[in-house]
């Protein structure tokens, strides 16, 4: 058995800035509404006619494989996770291994929103630690400011999403005591309309439903949440999971060094810090400039500790996170 290793981070988001303020412009909200609730300041969205999810975790990919000190080549499998493929139909994964000029190696798509990355990075460790693989690259990449309601009536979501990717090569790694120690998934699909996207789908309203029944006022295309809900579920799913993962390696929150949660809420990281009883230099949050990019929340935010030195050889990384399905996960990580 081996570990897999994170030896390669990179991540992409768009140039277009828009602010609390900008939109005020189109929806009735302000900045100080927003920043009250959600902790977030701006979000990076794709200009129509630029970037799709494919072409920003392009981005982010290569910048993550010549960082790893690899060839593109030396990839052996590819997992994308997202909620905002280009297309129904194929998945990103083999967009991203067509556009990188890769070898015809597999590519798996993971649907698990919020958690994407963390259900990602977990099922590449285990394809690692098995020996069938050895350089793995995983993708999370949102476009979802293309499909948000923009007016007063989807103010409540539309404010918290941005758009962006990251992405991470994990490679083999023969020394047990580093890289990821464990992952811990888990889901509860009682809830799973408490956040959830309804259409197009084949279960209730497929295209030719919503053509024919042309109805302006349809919301099941748009995203709909049940935000205290959520955040009441997400508080005790990410505590527990942390902690599952600490005492799965004998380990305690004393020894963290950084932890990265799922860039949702900045109420959400804040509580969970206050109750580990970390301090602001062992959480790194990002929201405040990305908003929520859901399952590239994490590799967007890890790359971005990283670069800033806040993450160092031998430090405890703790990766968490909650969102839609209810799906949630940790990964424990010995850099």
């Amino acid at each position: 058995m081996y570990n897999s290793k994170i030896t390669g981070l990179g991540y992409f988001v768009p140039e277009n800035v828009v602010t609390n303020d900008d939109l005020a412009k189109v929806m009735d909200t302000n900045d100080a509404w927003i920043q009250e609730r959600t902790g977030i300041k701006e979000r990076r969205h794709v200009v129509k006619g630029g970037d799709t999810t494919t072409t920003m975790g392009v981005k982010a990919a290569k910048i993550a494989i010549e960082r790893a000190g690899i060839d593109k080549d030396d990839i052996d499998f590819i997992v994308f996770a997202t909620l905002s493929p280009d297309y129904y139909f194929p998945g990103p994964g083999v967009l991203v291994q067509r556009d990188l000029g890769i070898k015809t190696v597999g590519a798996l798509d993971v649907r698990n929103q919020c958690s994407g990355f963390i259900y990602a990075l977990s099922v590449a460790d285990q394809y690692i630690k098995t020996g069938m693989y050895k350089n793995i690259l995983v993708i999370g990449s949102e476009l979802h400011s293309h499909g948000l309601d923009m007016t007063t009536r989807g103010r409540s979501v539309s404010v918290i999403f941005g758009d962006g990717a990251g992405a991470a090569v994990l490679s083999r790694e023969e020394d047990t005591s580093k890289g990821v120690l464990s992952t811990h998934l888990h889901s509860e699909g009682q809830h799973a309309e408490e956040l959830s996207l309804i259409a197009p789908g084949m279960g209730k309203r497929w295209v030719t439903d919503i053509i024919e029944d042309n109805d302006s006022e349809d919301e099941s295309y748009f995203p709909y949440m049940n935000g205290q809900f959520v955040f009441k579920n997400a508080v005790v799913r990410f505590s527990e999971v942390i902690m599952e993962g600490l005492k799965t390696n004998n380990l305690t929150p004393e020894d963290i060094n950084m932890l990265v949660p799922h860039q949702a809420n900045l109420r959400i990281s804040q509580f969970i810090q206050k109750k580990f009883g970390l301090g602001d230099d062992q959480v790194f949050n990002n929201i405040m400039k990305y908003g929520n990019t859901t399952a590239a929340s994490i590799p967007i935010a890890l790359t971005e500790a990283w670069e800033s030195g806040k993450i160092k050889e031998g430090d405890l990384v703790v990766l968490a996170a909650f969102g839609s399905g209810f799906t949630w996960g940790s990964a424990i990580i010995k850099w």
